[in-house]
Parts: structure tokens; C-alpha cells; sequence
């Protein structure tokens, strides 16, 4: 078989996207593409045609066709085999089979195309082993991405512990009312110089830091070493603060959630006040096809950030009308007994304030159940073969009606090098990933207005094709009935003012 070129073109015989895998002008190219359509006869249908020098052989997609020139003496059965490859490629890398989808994938098909043929002679290769090479993954670019990442953290980590010695040194100078130290120098003149391009310097590094810390509190340093809970978050939190202020780009995982996704819920209240609370849940859970719940479950955590001393010593108050059976379990330095009698927390001794400017976790529960009422969204898949392939069903319906899910993407697997599905009836959108073959059914809100909702598709493929189905939603409502009702002094009962925010958050929710 020698194979002389492959080629997308139009029923016109316009080429879109031609591989030549001999030496061919481009006259000649297009001039055997302009003569192919006039040598096809209307009235039989067949696979190939014939000239006195080449072969077309050819398969139909559509408004376009998939062309193979080849020598007359090549193999017409291998040439059948081949053009059969060719034509399942093209969905792989284009959504739809137009010309201006071809036209901006013409790149990656030529790279396939050359995975194909080479030298016009066919390669041993699958369309699996196509998308491999084609998309070129290296463990070594890894592992190099990965220690360089480490080294640019590690160096940048360095910067800001000496920034801060040097910062720490000029205040203590100041305070003792010395010269400040510089960097070292060769006599007096290039020692003051060098203590101002340090006093610059650790103020441009520390600037961001300044700006979002709260005024020091003017008691002693012995004092503000009490109950010094979520001290590592927080240099976590400036840590990132400093990378942001640095020009880089930092994308929190948030359990495969897209980043404007994650933005929406999670992002603080414009009107955070000095005390602010933000209640938290993740849910993990697993059914089988047939309906039932192997596992499920809800991992919740109150977290309590204050801002202004004068409110460190308070209490918050919890209503809990959970009838689930969650397990509760405070901090150790928060009052258990209080909280089991009347849903407050607060802490054990309170002279003690909470720590300033953390995110301080006070209250998690945990629920663990196999009941299949306590599913918040149950989906049903239902894939029954046909003669052209399989036709799938797919509905979901919320359970817990006070529920306010955002978001909803409920991922279905599609059997690779089929092509794309033919949907029917759909509520809300979709979208095919040619490249991870999967269909995306997403649904803005669902709510008890819009609590119910169906997909159907056809498809090449077998039933088990179909699954894992995975589920990814945000809500701004908790699954678990826990809410804070108010805040007060611990002296005088008086009332503060504070903000909530609240986040659901899938972990896990697959159906197989």
C-alpha cells in the first residue's frame, strides 16, 4: 500500500485540511480534490474511485467527505481498514463534523494524521495509542515542573523569614532608640546607606502583609500567647496572600471544582464584620446503579474569625434542629458542658479571649449513614440497547426540598471513538469533551422549584459504558439543620453584630 495523501474536503471538492505523505505540489493536491467529485457516479454507491494514475477512496461525514488517494496497485482492502481509522479520529479532536470546526482543528488532525501514515505506508497503531502520542505526557516534565515548584517556594519562603528578621531588627533598633543594623558595610557612610535600602526594602516586602492585619493591641506579648488555635492556617493564609501580591497565580483544590465555581460560594461577604463565622460541609457519597447507598458521608466545621479585640471574649449561639442523627464534637478549649445544655459555644476559661485575625474552628460534626432517604439528589441511569447502539435515559430528583444546589455538572462516561451523542429531550445544557469522552449535563439551579429533570441520548456502546456517573453542585444552604442564631458578650449578655457564610461541597458523589 502506498498512500499519497489524506484529505477533508467539501462536497465541491474544496480541500479544508490535506496531509501529503509524498512529495506533491500543492497544484497538483488540489487539482485531484477539484476532479473528485465530478468522477463519483450519482447513481451507484461505492467506496472508491478510480482514475489512470490514482485512487480515491473515500466515506462520506456528513457535508464533508474523508479522502484517501492512493497508488492503483495499493491494497483496497488495507486502504478500507485505513480510511476507517482516519474517519474516527476526526471526532476525537472536532465537536461537530463542519468546515469551520475542521478548519480550527487542522493542526491536531494533521499531528494524527502523521501517527497514522508515514512515508505512505500505514502504522501499526489503534486510536488509543493515536491520543497517547499525540498528546505527548511526560513523567520527567512532571517530576521537573514539580521540584522547580518546590525550589521557587522554598526560595520565596527564604525571602520572607529574612524580610521579617530585618523588619524585626529595625523595630527593636527604633525601640531602643539605636541606629538601625544594615546588611554590613565598609565604615559609617555605607553603613546608613545600606540601613535605609534595608528599611525600603522590608517595607515594600511587608506591605501587603500591613495592610490586611488589625492594629496591635497595646498589652503585653506574655498575654497573647493564650489559646493560640489555627496559628499554622494562618501562615498558610499569608503565605498565599504573598504569592498573590507577587504576581502569581494560585487556584485552591476545592474537590474538582472549577474555580469560578468554588468563587461563588466560598468568597467572603462584602459586609464581613469583625466577627465572622463560616459554616462549612463536604459530602461523600457512593450508590450503586440499582438504587442503593453503599456510603454517604457529611464532614461539617464551624470556623469563627474575629477581627477586633474587644470582641475576643464572646459566645456564639447555635440552633440546632438536626433530626439525622449528626455526632457533634466541640474544641477542647470550648466549654462542652455549656454547649450540651444550651447550644452555645464558648470558651472553658472566660478571662481568655479568641485568638485575632485566624479562622479558628470551633464546632464539627460528622454523619455516617446507608439510609437512601438521606440522599439530598438521587439520579437514575437507565442505558437499554437498540439496534444502533444504546439509548440512555437519565433523570435526577431532589430529596431534600429546603435545598438550594448551584452548578450542577452530572458527568456521564461515553465510549471512546464513536463520535458524539445524539441528544433528544434535556433539561438545562450540555456539553461533550471529545478528548475525556465524557457528556456534561449542567443545570444552573435546582431547587424544590425546579427539583425534578430528565436526559436522553443515543449512542454507540454497551450499558456498562455509562458509569460511573460523578455529581458536582456548590450551595449556599447546609445540609445539616445547623445555623447561628446570635453572638453575644461574655459580659452582659450584650448582643454583636457578626456575618455568616455557608458552603456545601461535593468531596465525592459517584453512582456506579
Amino acid at each position: 500500500m502506498v498512500l499519497l495523501a489524506a484529505a477533508v474536503c467539501t462536497k465541491a471538492g474544496k480541500a479544508i485540511v490535506s496531509r501529503q505523505f509524498v512529495e506533491m505540489t500543492r497544484t497538483r493536491i488540489e487539482g485531484l480534490l477539484a476532479a473528485f467529485p465530478k468522477l463519483m457516479n450519482t447513481g451507484k454507491q461505492h467506496t472508491f474511485v478510480e482514475t489512470e494514475s490514482v485512487r480515491y477512496v473515500y466515506q462520506p461525514m456528513e457535508k464533508l467527505y474523508m479522502v484517501l488517494i492512493t497508488t492503483k496497485n495499493s491494497n483496497i482492502l488495507e486502504d478500507l481498514e485505513t480510511l476507517r481509522l482516519f474517519s474516527r479520529v476526526i471526532p476525537e479532536y472536532c465537536r461537530a463534523l463542519e468546515e469551520t470546526e475542521i478548519s480550527d482543528h487542522c493542526f491536531d488532525l494533521i499531528f494524527a494524521f502523521d501517527e497514522i501514515v508515514a512515508l505512505g505506508y500505514r502504522e501499526n497503531v489503534n486510536l488509543a495509542q493515536i491520543r497517547t502520542f499525540t498528546e505527548m505526557d511526560s513523567h520527567e516534565e512532571k517530576v521537573f515542573r514539580a521540584v522547580r515548584e518546590t525550589q521557587e517556594r522554598e526560595a520565596k519562603a527564604e525571602m520572607r523569614r529574612k524580610a521579617k528578621e530585618l523588619q524585626q531588627a529595625r523595630r527593636d533598633a527604633e525601640r531602643h532608640g539605636k541606629k538601625p543594623p544594615g546588611f554590613g558595610g565598609f565604615g559609617s557612610g555605607s553603613s546608613s546607606i545600606s540601613s535605609s535600602a534595608a528599611t525600603i526594602i522590608t517595607e515594600t516586602i511587608m506591605e501587603p502583609e500591613k495592610t490586611k492585619t488589625a492594629p496591635i493591641p497595646s498589652r503585653s506579648s506574655g498575654s497573647s500567647k493564650a489559646l493560640k488555635l489555627g496559628a499554622k492556617g494562618k501562615e498558610v493564609d499569608h503565605f498565599v496572600d504573598k504569592l498573590k501580591s507577587e504576581g502569581e497565580t494560585i487556584v485552591t483544590p476545592s474537590s474538582g471544582k472549577r474555580p469560578s465555581e468554588v468563587a461563588k460560594v466560598l468568597s467572603p461577604p462584602v459586609n464581613m464584620e469583625s466577627v465572622h463565622l463560616k459554616i462549612e460541609e463536604k459530602i461523600s457519597l457512593t450508590c450503586s446503579r440499582d438504587g442503593g447507598l453503599q456510603n454517604m458521608e457529611v464532614h461539617g466545621l464551624i470556623m469563627l474569625r474575629v477581627t477586633d479585640d474587644k470582641y475576643g471574649r464572646i459566645r456564639v449561639h447555635i440552633d440546632n434542629e438536626d433530626k439525622k442523627g449528626v455526632q457533634l464534637q466541640t474544641h477542647p478549649n470550648v466549654d462542652k458542658k455549656l454547649f450540651t445544655s444550651d447550644s452555645v459555644i464558648g470558651l472553658k476559661n472566660s478571662e481568655k479571649s479568641f485568638p485575632l485575625n485566624s479562622d479558628v474552628g470551633v464546632l464539627k460534626w460528622r454523619l455516617q449513614t446507608t439510609d437512601e432517604s438521606f440522599i439530598p439528589l438521587t439520579i437514575n441511569c437507565w442505558p437499554s440497547e437498540s439496534g444502533n447502539g444504546c439509548d440512555v435515559n437519565i433523570e435526577y430528583e431532589l430529596q431534600e426540598d429546603r435545598l438550594e444546589l448551584n452548578d450542577v455538572v452530572i458527568t456521564i462516561p461515553l465510549p471512546a471513538g464513536v463520535g458524539s451523542p445524539v441528544i433528544g429531550d434535556i433539561d438545562g445544557d450540555y456539553h461533550h469533551d471529545s478528548r475525556k469522552n465524557t457528556l456534561e449535563w449542567t443545570l444552573p439551579v435546582i431547587d424544590s422549584k425546579n427539583k425534578t429533570g430528565s436526559l436522553e441520548f443515543s449512542i454507540a456502546g454497551h450499558p456498562n459504558d455509562f458509569f460511573p456517573v460523578t455529581v458536582s453542585f456548590v450551595s449556599k444552604k447546609n445540609y445539616c439543620s445547623l445555623q447561628v442564631t446570635k453572638v453575644t458578650q461574655v459580659n452582659g449578655d450584650g448582643p454583636v453584630r457578626f456575618s455568616t457564610e455557608t458552603a456545601f461541597l461535593v468531596d465525592k458523589y459517584e453512582i456506579l
